[in-house]
């Protein structure tokens, strides 16, 4: 049984900045951070933020301190790994050796898998996520990552048509889903759509923005964040017509199971079972 936490989350996470009526969670009760803090130990956890993925990483990881300093913690190290060297450089992994949670940031996802995927790093992180209760978080590329088979790029507006999504290796912290992020705000069902048909042993899962995943012992999913989590299970598929598509060829899939899950709802990716917070509670 894995023992760490893995929390995916779909981008543009509440960092306590906000004005917009739309954040209506409480940043510091309820913010998808303040879960990422609350999961590694409370405010006094080390926590290391890897920018590897943005272009701006400087600017992000300051935003970071900013936004944990505001739920008190201060132990908060930018990091940022710019080639298999680094990810293989005693410092770093030190590190990550004192950390209790790990934190990617987002930007391009195979700039984290190019730089760190098969490193001394890497088998570090699943060494500890596998073995001890540590926390490993990752928001948009981030969390695009954490899959074995990652979406790397494809438009929205092509999608559905066999050929539209790239994919390539992931970090492989959890093999049985494929993650997509910023899913409602830039309609990338047909991504999804698409990598299921191609890995229809994988479950899709498209997490909105401020909206996140905490996963515990590898497989037991709660909704966190202010929007929704959209799974897609091909496990009854009746007709997928991928392998004998040419591509820009449209797909043909039946009995796609699909669910719309929010804040306290669960999921369970090894039975494949919803629990859905009841009415009643999720209005209280």
């Amino acid at each position: 049984m894995i023992k760490g936490t893995l929390i995916p989350i779909g981008g543009n996470e509440d960092k306590g900045f906000h004005v917009a009526e739309r954040f209506r969670l409480d940043f510091v009760s309820e913010g998808i951070l303040s879960h990422v803090v609350s999961e590694s130990g409370g405010p006094n956890a080390r926590i290391i933020v890897v920018t590897t993925a943005s272009s701006i990483p400087k600017e992000v990881g300051q935003n970071y301190i900013d936004a944990f300093e505001k739920l008190g913690c201060t132990n908060v190290q930018p990091v940022f790994i710019s080639s298999k060297e680094d990810a293989n450089q005693e410092a770093i992994l030190q590190l990550l050796k004192d950390a209790d949670c790990v934190m990617f940031s987002g930007g391009n996802q195979s700039k984290i898998t190019s730089r760190i995927r098969n490193t001394a790093f890497h088998k570090l992180l699943l060494q500890r996520y596998q073995k001890e209760s540590f926390v490993i978080a990752g928001t948009s590329a981030g969390a695009m990552c954490m899959s074995a088979e990652m979406i790397s790029g494809g438009s929205s507006k092509e999608s559905f048509v066999k050929g539209s999504v790239s994919m390539r290796k992931g970090m492989n912290l959890i093999a049985e889903m494929i993650i997509d992020t910023h899913f409602i705000q830039r309609g990338r069902f047909g991504r999804i759509a698409e990598a299921v048909a191609r890995f229809p042993n994988r479950i899709g899962i498209g997490l909105a923005e401020d909206t996140g995943l905490i996963i515990k012992e590898g497989h037991l999913c709660n909704v966190v964040g202010s929007g929704m989590v959209i799974v897609f299970d091909p496990g009854k598929l009746i007709h997928n017509n991928i392998a004998i598509l040419k591509d820009g060829t449209p797909l043909t899939m039946t009995n796609l199971i699909t669910h719309v899950l929010s804040a306290g709802d669960c999921y369970d990716i090894s039975n494949r079972i919803v629990d859905v917070l009841p009415a009643v509670k999720s209005l209280l």
